[in-house]
């Protein structure tokens, strides 16, 4: 049995829900609001030399977590539209780590990203906010899967992973005592 790296995996890895339950659904709602904000907090009066630390040997930078959170997010709410408005569509990955060494992800300041956090999980929240149980259980297919997915489990992922990249900053923060 392997362990998790409590570096990487600060919060644990992500447990997909067995099933739907409203008062988990309004929590994920309530993280995809809150994400920008926490995210934000966790990065505020970090300088250029500590935006560009890794959170982890051979991880990304806090600031290429920060524009891959845009990025993911970017993604999510696009694949939870096309589950609202397409009978189960497939949904294509992206290479994120290909995606974290392009120049804005590089070289960019995290600005750009965290005000685009702001604006789109603000309409992701409310498009959520909208959707009834039967939205919820509306499937994707990932590319490349023989699996469909519900939406509900779709967005408990993305609510895991940008908890997940809030706690890798946060963690890097309390290890190097910022």
């Amino acid at each position: 049995m392997s362990t998790i790296d409590p570096i990487r995996y600060p919060i644990g890895t992500f447990q997909a829900p067995a099933q739907f339950r409203t008062e988990e659904a309004q929590g994920w709602i309530a993280a995809v609001r809150e994400l920008p904000g926490a995210l934000r907090a966790a990065v505020s009066d970090l300088n250029d030399e500590q935006l560009n630390t890794p959170y982890r040997d051979g991880g990304w930078t806090v600031a290429q977590v920060v524009h891959h959170l845009a990025d993911a997010s970017m993604n999510a709410f696009l694949r939870t539209k096309w589950g609202l408005t397409e009978d189960t569509p497939v949904i294509k990955p992206f290479e994120e780590s290909e995606w974290a060494k392009t120049a804005d992800a590089r070289s960019l300041p995290i600005e750009p990203s965290l005000r685009l956090l702001d604006g789109l999980h603000a309409r992701w929240a409310a498009l959520l906010e909208s959707m009834t149980e039967a939205d919820f259980h509306r499937l994707v297919r990932p590319e490349g899967a023989k699996q469909t997915m519900p939406l509900y489990v779709l967005t408990a992922l993305y609510t895991w992973h940008g908890k997940h990249h809030t706690a890798q900053i946060t963690a890097l923060r309390e290890r190097k005592g910022w």
